[in-house]
């Protein structure tokens, strides 16, 4: 009887042992899978890091205004965007409308005082060129004296979006709350416009200064110098602005001035503009403009703009604003004129 109970012991204990290992082995197992596993994620998750990111966005419209009326497309963008190793990114962008590449940059930020970037890109000139993207700005159109003096349409012939290629140091100081008090950009540019190698022997050169004393205010002030085309006629900028932008008030206003040189000499320029808009609630943005704009300020009887416009933005989902502005243009040698333009924005 002892025998058997011995027996009988022994072969459970044995069983024991072996359930043991074998639970041991499938734990084993178990733990080099996950490991496995997260090895393959990581390498994956470096890969993807890697990877550029694709965004882009359509602007359709229509406009009337007392002479004509026409649907058109403003923007058609594609761009991609990735990190190449930590601090150093890269950008390129394209317009489908008129098709050219707008943007092409790399950028280097081993510092908050200091980065740099290299290639194709905005100019930083005034607030609404640098900060204030078209599927940020509440506007169909843009300021006139930023268009006639920043390269979009400007009084010097050039059609350059606002961008040009060149080389540009950029930082800030005083971080505070996520922010830097204080902001800086010097460039140096060709100053022949977007995809154009410089035709003259100079460089142009643009600097900005901005201040935040508070979050959501801004106060900026920038300055271009350059020469444009074989005959190194003179292109000269300046601007002053503040801005208010947080929660559901915006406020801002700029003045640019400009001289401009010539085959018949030279003249000056300047305008200015004041917005003011308050974000209600079911995703309404009703905003307001008024703006003036003399291409030469030697007869500004004869050269006078100005602008009055009224508008609503609305933003039904994320990724769609709906634009409606009426624009009443009121010319100093001529008659005055109504414009009414809707766009959509679609972004993804």
């Amino acid at each position: 009887m002892k025998r058997l109970f011995f027996t009988i012991l022994s072969l459970s204990c044995f069983g024991l042992a072996q359930a043991q290992d074998a639970a041991g082995s499938d734990a084993s197992a178990l733990e080099s899978r996950v490991e496995t596993l997260e090895t393959r994620t990581s390498t994956w998750q470096k890969i993807a890091a890697r990877l550029p990111r694709f965004s882009g966005y359509v602007q359709a419209g229509y406009q009337y205004s007392d002479e004509a009326s026409t649907f058109f497309l403003k923007r058609v963008r594609l761009s991609l965007a990735g990190d190449i190793v930590p601090k150093l990114d890269y950008r390129i962008q394209f317009e489908f409308c008129t098709p050219r590449l707008v943007d092409a940059y790399i950028r280097y930020r081993p510092f908050t005082q200091l980065g740099v970037k290299l290639g194709q890109y905005k100019v930083p000139f005034s607030t609404e060129n640098t900060d204030y993207i078209p599927t940020r700005l509440e506007f169909v159109e843009y300021p006139l004296a930023l268009q006639k003096l920043m390269g979009f349409s400007d009084v010097c012939g050039l059609s350059a979006t606002g961008r040009d290629v060149g080389a540009t140091l950029s930082g800030g100081f005083f971080k505070r709350d996520g922010y830097c008090i204080v902001n800086y950009d010097l460039g140096v540019f060709n100053g022949a416009g977007i995809n154009t190698k410089d035709n003259n022997k100079t460089k142009d050169f643009v600097a900005r200064l901005t201040i935040m004393p508070a979050q959501g205010l801004l106060l900026s002030g920038s300055y271009y110098w350059g020469e444009y085309g074989p005959s190194c006629f003179a292109r000269e900028r300046y601007s002053a602005g503040v801005c208010y932008d947080r929660g559901p008030l915006v406020v801002r206003g700029e003045w640019i001035g400009g001289r401009t040189g010539s085959a018949d000499g030279e003249f000056r320029s300047d305008g200015w503009y004041v917005v003011g808009g308050w974000r209600a609630p079911h995703h309404l943005t009703p905003v307001a403009r008024v703006e003036q704009f003399t291409l030469d300020t030697s007869d500004r009887s004869a050269c006078l703009q100005t602008n009055y416009t009224v508008g609503l933005l609305w933003t039904p989902v994320k990724f769609l604003r709906c634009q409606i502005d009426y624009t009443y243009e009121d010319y100093a040698a001529s008659h005055s004129r109504n414009v009414v333009a809707v766009m959509f924005t679609g972004m993804f």
